[in-house]
């Protein structure tokens, strides 16, 4: 399988549902190192089923079709960037990436210390996306 036109490149995504997830899966079927940071519990998108891909039977895992589409060709960590520790690996993450792709609402990077400012004293080459529904 040939390595893509964007091998090399490595995207952070910090979004869920769909604009987020589908940019970020152009870029990871085109080669791109994706990882994909879920809040503790997972991307809610797990669960927007049917149709389900996995067991149906109680304590089996199954998880919506839709997520593992838009989803495809990425990496993915749990982490809970409201905490220090969660920040600290975002930040760490984003000092080693070219792109970042997130669509939370106006003001919550800046709430949690992730300005553009601060992404850019982290990553001064970081290209930031913001993709969003709410200005």
């Amino acid at each position: 399988m040939p390595a893509g036109s964007l091998a090399g490149l490595r995207v952070l995504e910090l979004s869920t549902v769909l604009a987020g997830p589908y940019c970020a899966m152009v870029l990871a079927d085109l080669g791109a190192d994706v990882i994909k940071v879920e809040p503790p519990e997972g991307d809610a998108t797990r669960g927007y089923g049917p149709p389900w891909i996995g067991p149906a039977e109680p304590g089996g895992e199954r998880v919506a079709a839709y997520f593992l589409s838009v989803n495809r060709n990425k990496r993915s960590i749990r982490l809970d960037v409201r905490r220090p520790e969660g920040r600290e690996i975002v930040s760490r993450l984003i000092g080693r990436s070219d792109v970042l792709i997130e669509n939370f609402r106006p003001g919550v990077l800046d709430r949690l210390g992730l300005s553009p400012a601060d992404l850019a004293a982290l990553n001064p080459a970081l290209v930031q996306l913001s993709i969003t529904g709410y200005g």
